[in-house]
């Protein structure tokens, strides 16, 4: 269910032999000096004179070739936040003022207590400031960046936990001109550890369908609604046939399925690891079953990758074991398909997609309660391996991850092994 806490020869040295005079000046063996010239070489290896050289030779080293080479990957730490947090959420703004820039709002205080602050991250000086507060204090929640209607590129956030655990039903809204957040009305259930997916097709093309989660008294729900930017206005839209929180909901972007929601595994009000996985789709509105997936999880990762495929990874079994298997689904077919074994099993977790194409997984807890990890791998979806990189500064787990413009990825707050939630941040650059 939904997880918070209290839940990687300069061969350039070649050299060249000159021929400086005739065969007939220096002595040249049978045969002719132009025998003799062609002869002559240098061992490459050794940059020596062959044996079969009688002309004199002057070595000359060629220039080294200006081939750039690559750096290894790397994590740097990027100043603080003005608050530690945990659980709370990232988003990259794409247009206003603060285009490129990442807001990170709510989450857990270091005392595991959900907060209201906010602020932003600036790339260019690497820096944070305090852009406001929510109106309400909330943690499990979702944010999303809206693309139609009159608030295009503000910030929804909707939902979560309230500083008595209780699930909230109510939304606002991130204004980047103003800086600012205001109420904008409220779901029509009370959720957490819920998800929320920006609709690209259909006649809902723009709205925000949100699925799933806790309720009030911590059961999972099948309810899933819909958010319109034009009338910021919620209604209910069908149920998922199985109700789940702490689930991942992916876009498809490939297939006959393109445009539809696949929503996968999960955990039931039993805290019991679904392996069902079903799509909505927004032409009608509705929900059927898709292939399930071979390990039932909760608390894991879902990316899309260049191909459309989407890979899902770690997670939580029904033992509350960390789990170490992926899986690829294709929309193509509607299967999931074996994806390799990360080194490390984890969940908690965050997964990014590279402007290479590869996902980088990082951190999450494995072995044990609040045992943040700071190790990091690849998946290449060519080879359909993983292999390790170079592990984050700092081990956490329920931290969130940004890919920046420049290509580098932005990982901000977490726990600490020690169960402390912190306001440190750091960059991934591949």
């Amino acid at each position: 269910m939904f997880s918070q806490p209290g839940k990687r020869s300069l061969f350039a040295a070649s050299v060249t032999a000159i021929v400086l005079a005739a065969a007939a000046v220096f002595g040249a063996p049978p045969g002719g000096g132009a025998a003799a010239a062609q002869s002559a070489s240098v061992d490459q290896a050794s940059g020596t004179q062959t044996p079969y050289a009688y002309l004199p030779v002057v070595e000359r080293a060629l220039p080294t070739p200006t081939a750039t080479p690559v750096p290894p990957a790397s994590w740097a730490l990027v100043g603080s936040m003005s608050a530690a947090r945990s659980d709370h959420t990232a988003t990259l703004l794409t247009g206003g003022p603060d285009a490129g820039d990442v807001l990170v709002a709510g989450g857990n205080d270091a005392d595991l207590n959900p907060q209201a602050s906010a602020e932003l991250y600036d790339p260019a000086t690497k820096t944070w400031s305090p852009v406001g507060s929510l109106s309400t204090a909330r943690v499990g929640h979702t944010a999303t960046l809206l693309t139609g209607g009159p608030d295009a590129g503000d910030v929804l956030v909707a939902g979560g936990d309230d500083v008595n655990g209780k699930a909230l039903a109510s939304a606002e809204l991130y204004d980047q001109a103003t800086k600012t957040w205001s109420p904008v009305g409220s779901l029509t259930a009370a959720r957490a550890g819920h998800t929320a997916t920006l609709l690209a097709s259909g006649p809902d093309s723009g709205c925000v369908l949100v699925a799933g989660g806790d309720d009030v008294s911590d059961n999972a729900l099948a309810s899933a609604e819909l958010y319109d930017p034009a009338t910021k206005t919620w209604s209910p839209v069908g149920s998922l046939s199985t109700a789940r929180a702490g689930h991942t909901a992916t876009l498809l972007t490939s297939g006959s399925n393109s445009g539809d929601v696949l929503v996968a595994g999960g955990a039931d009000s039993n805290d019991t690891a679904l392996a069902g996985a079903e799509l909505y789709d927004p032409a009608t509105k509705t929900w059927s079953p898709a292939r399930s997936l071979g390990t039932a999880r909760y608390n894991h990762t879902a990316t899309l990758l260049v191909s459309g495929k989407v890979l899902v990874a770690g997670g939580e079994d029904s033992e509350e074991e960390e789990v170490a298997n992926a899986e690829q689904y294709d929309p193509t077919s509607n299967t999931w398909s074996p994806a390799g074994s990360l080194s490390t099993a984890r969940f908690d977790h965050i997964a990014a997609l590279l402007l290479s194409g590869q996902v980088l997984v990082a951190g999450g807890e494995s072995g044990g309660f609040f045992a943040a990890i700071d190790s990091a791998e690849l998946y290449d979806p060519a080879s359909n391996t993983w292999s390790p990189t170079v592990g984050m500064t700092t081990a956490r787990s329920h931290q969130t991850a940004t890919l920046l413009a420049s290509g580098q990825v932005l990982v901000a707050g977490g726990i600490d092994p020690n169960g402390n939630a912190f306001a440190s941040a750091e960059l991934y650059t591949p």
